[in-house]
């Protein structure tokens, strides 16, 4: 199993508007030139990252631009946004019903259930300390490297 794209998907988004919306309209047609996604995906990933306050979407004309400073966001900020953990908030989904006869069923959810919240929360500890700046910067030492080779 594979954690969805929508995350990584939504700091593509992100570290575009952040290093093209200065000198262009970021549309999302744009977007999803460089993403390798249909139009769609982009504008409800636009969305949800407005819907978080984390950008701001012209209506008609198009075009998005930062609604925050991006020290100010953190790819916690991005993850929460775009990620569908449903009400429970929870990133592992676990089977609704082993069976209780069994042994191994009835023990199951005692033995996963704290270490895969500990594994959750580690992981959003660690979004946590990464801001968007911080892979802005990273990204434009990529793209520098790549036309100095």
């Amino acid at each position: 199993m594979q954690i969805s794209s929508r995350f990584t998907i939504g700091t593509h988004v992100l570290v575009m508007i952040a290093l093209k919306g200065d000198c262009t309209k970021v549309t999302s047609d744009m977007i999803a030139e460089s993403v390798g996604v249909n139009p769609v995906i982009i504008r409800k990933t636009l969305s949800q990252l407005k819907k978080a306050g984390l950008i701001h979407v012209a209506r008609g004309t198009g075009g998005a631009e930062m609604a925050k400073d991006l020290e100010a966001i953190s790819l916690l900020d991005i993850y929460q946004a775009v990620e569908c953990l449903g009400k429970t908030g929870q990133l592992f989904g676990f089977h609704e019903h082993p069976n209780p006869a069994c042994p191994i069923g009835n023990s199951i959810h005692g033995v996963l259930d704290g270490k895969l919240e500990e594994i959750q929360l580690a992981m959003e500890k660690e979004m946590a300390r990464t801001s968007l700046k911080e892979v802005v910067e990273q990204t434009k030492q990529q793209m520098e490297l790549a036309t100095v080779s």
